[in-house]
């Protein structure tokens, strides 16, 4: 076995699901199971941190979630909801895709 990585592409979200999963089927490829995830990250600004003054910031980031492995993404489709809060490991994927106005677009995909 090898004793060192040389590479790692790993992502843990803990969030809530923003609308019910949906699966999709693409030109004869395996379906996919496909829904978004909030996560929130919150701070105290103007302030030191130390005090307790200040105002709390917040900041949510949507997540475009990808299941593809079977069972996975079966049970996710069936059972996953919106307002669900989960945890999501896998890893980030970059790619492109050509919208309905063909326009090339970028999409940040978190591969579950």
């Amino acid at each position: 076995s090898l004793s060192c990585i040389s590479a790692m592409n790993r992502v843990q979200l803990l969030g809530r699901v923003g609308q019910d999963p949906i699966m999709r089927q693409v030109d004869g490829k395996n379906p996919v199971t496909i829904f978004s995830l909030a996560t929130n990250e919150m701070w105290r600004t103007g302030e030191s941190e130390t005090n307790q003054g200040g105002d709390i910031s917040q900041k949510t980031t949507w997540h475009r979630i990808s299941v593809f492995r079977p069972g996975l993404r079966d049970v996710t489709y069936q059972y996953v909801r919106k307002g669900s809060r989960i945890y999501v490991e896998g890893k980030i994927d970059y790619g492109e895709y050509t919208d309905k106005n063909n326009v090339r677009r970028q999409a940040t995909t978190i591969i579950a």
